[in-house]
């Protein structure tokens, strides 16, 4: 893990609400990993960091999607290029990613809303192996939805939003079950209801007997696994969320504890 003084490359509004930040860092992009995320001082006034996904890297440079949720993200979207973000990462445990021969897996990547931010990167990191992948990938309204345009090429996208501006009227995993089949791997992050809809009912969206991944997003104070502020409950005895995770196995998350978060 290192702490970097990263140089802004760019930081425009990519959805309304949602930036995409690129910086230059060429330990944390050297280091990163598909999953992991850094933590971000966002200002003088904020006294906790906050915690990032990391979106994509390309040579000494990695990206950050963020939404505007709070005072500290706010004041990310008027840093312009050329100014420094103090950065800590790459920090916790990401997807699983091994080398195999071409053409070997099927990827079924679900993101809810902002949950795109860490699985751009995990596509980017297994295509060359991949004989497909498939992105579902939900939101509110058409204006919410990432870009295919900026996706990995040769990736398939499916979208739903709740108000049927785009894609399927509905949530996205009304699509599941018509892909799952077909999937060797499946992997998805979003709002904690999805991710416990997806628990519970595995056998409604084909999911039983599928090794299934999640990255949690979870509210964390110090991102290092001190404060134990996001702390869950699994099977194997409790767990960091910011230390052991944010990947975790589907079906070792008890889900009954995680309705109160």
């Amino acid at each position: 893990m290192n702490r970097e003084d990263c140089e802004i490359v760019s930081n425009i509004e990519l959805m309304p609400g949602i930036y995409l930040m690129w910086l230059q860092a060429p330990e944390i992009a050297r280091r990163a990993q598909a999953g992991q995320f850094v933590m971000v001082a966002c200002g003088t006034e904020n006294t906790l960091r906050r915690p990032i996904s990391i979106h994509s890297v390309e040579d000494d440079r990695f990206a950050l999607l963020y939404a505007v949720v709070g005072k500290g993200t706010e004041r990310l979207t008027h840093l312009q290029n050329g100014s420094k973000l103090d950065v800590l990462g790459p920090i916790g445990n990401g997807f699983q990613v091994f080398p195999m021969p071409a053409g070997t897996l099927s990827y079924l990547i679900i993101a809810g809303g902002i949950g795109i931010a860490p699985l751009r990167f995990l596509a980017e990191k297994v295509k060359p192996w991949c004989r497909q992948i498939i992105v579902l990938q939900g939101a509110a309204t058409a204006s919410k939805l990432y870009p295919k345009a900026l996706l990995p090429k040769e990736i398939s996208l499916t979208a739903a939003t709740d108000d049927g501006s785009a894609g399927h009227k509905g949530f996205v995993t009304d699509l599941i079950p018509s892909f799952a089949t077909t999937a060797d791997v499946i992997v998805a992050c979003g709002p904690m209801p999805m991710l416990k809809y997806l628990a519970e009912n595995q056998t409604r969206l084909k999911l039983t007997g599928k090794p299934v991944s999640i990255s949690l997003e979870m509210r964390m104070a110090c991102g290092l696994g001190v404060c134990y502020g996001c702390t869950i409950r699994t099977k194997s005895g409790l767990k960091q969320v910011c230390k052991d995770g944010p990947v975790f196995d589907l079906n070792e998350v008890i889900w009954d504890e995680m309705a109160r978060i």
